[in-house]
């Protein structure tokens, strides 16, 4: 019998060893749990002294595992209760990474059982270790991914649709079932007797065919971020419309992003008409704050001449905040 294999199953390695004596040392033979290749050791002094690290390769120098394990040792055949280790969390790459001093006697007969909890690559770049098995997390982004190339494939190549959207300036085809899953307001349409329900037409008129279709492309989920980024305000009426949610809290934020001299008006009328309070506090806020308001002094006539009365308001109890005497 080879005294120094370990046996291996799933991501539990097992080493057997069978005759271990006072002063005595034992390495085993490499095993493969993940894709690298490990070694046990132990050693008996005063204490029993367990090792496991990787073998030394190109691999393990420049990807090293960070590797989250649970040791046990006990004795084959005997009553005696196993010795666990805590769970250990360690980046390995030699034989000195890790030790465990084992403060028992094991002599004779005896198993080391080594169960690994995860298995982690090193980052060259310093990111971030990745794990190497699939978690419940990576299942269902792998799930995700899935889901959303085939809706991507039913919106591009028509599969099977059921309704047509007229916009103001041509018709695109998509599915019932998927436009009643991301908006309320669809789902009635479907539900009651509508002409909508009837006709399997949607009526979009205030919407221009290449923004519906960004439209689409968000619900079906294969938005690209410069189609997003241009059709911005004509996704946020129709979220606010459709009562789709997380579009509207995407395009708000978005919107934030980029208020500067020439879109601060405008973007503080939407968050007006839209009832946007982050985006409406961040508008005020450059415009009195940072004291903005003096760059549009000559938009800020015409704005007023259509802007709500409430707004205006707001607007004014904003400058004797910012500006109310100390």
């Amino acid at each position: 019998m080879n005294d120094s294999k370990v046996e291996t199953i799933s991501r539990l390695a097992q080493w057997k060893i069978e005759s271990f004596g006072p002063g005595t040392f034992r390495k085993s033979d490499s095993f493969k749990v993940g894709i690298w290749n490990w070694f046990l050791s132990v050693e008996k002094n005063r204490y029993m002294y367990i090792r496991l690290y990787p073998e030394p390769c190109r691999l393990s120098k420049e990807q090293p595992p960070m590797a989250r394990f649970i040791l046990r040792v006990c004795n084959v055949g005997g009553n005696r209760r196993p010795y666990i280790s805590p769970v250990h969390e360690r980046l390995l790459r030699n034989s000195d990474d890790f030790v465990w001093p084992v403060d028992s006697s094991f002599h004779g007969r005896f198993t080391i059982d080594v169960e690994f909890l995860d298995l982690k690559i090193s980052q060259l770049n310093g990111a971030e270790a990745i794990s190497i098995w699939p978690n419940e997390g990576t299942m269902q982004s792998l799930a995700s991914r899935s889901t959303l190339r085939c809706l991507s494939r039913m919106l591009e190549e028509g599969f099977h649709t059921d309704v047509t959207i007229n916009t103001s300036d041509g018709t695109l085809k998509a599915h019932r079932a998927v436009l009643s899953a991301s908006s309320p307001v669809f789902e009635r349409m479907f539900i009651h007797d509508l002409k909508e329900k009837e006709s399997s037409t949607i009526e979009i008129e205030d919407m221009s065919l290449e923004s519906c279709m960004a439209l689409l492309s968000y619900i079906y989920g294969n938005i690209k971020h410069d189609e997003f980024w241009k059709h911005r305000l004509a996704l946020l009426g129709a979220a606010n419309k459709y009562d789709i949610v997380d579009l509207k809290e995407c395009c708000e934020e978005s919107l934030l992003e980029d208020i500067n001299s020439s879109n601060v008006l405008e973007r503080l009328q939407e968050a007006w008409l839209y009832q946007l309070n982050n985006l409406k506090k961040g508008c005020l806020t450059y415009l009195f704050d940072f004291l903005k308001i003096y760059d549009v002094r000559d938009e800020v006539d015409d704005f007023f001449k259509h802007a709500d009365r409430d707004l205006m308001l707001e607007m004014f109890q904003e400058v004797l905040t910012v500006w109310k005497p100390a």
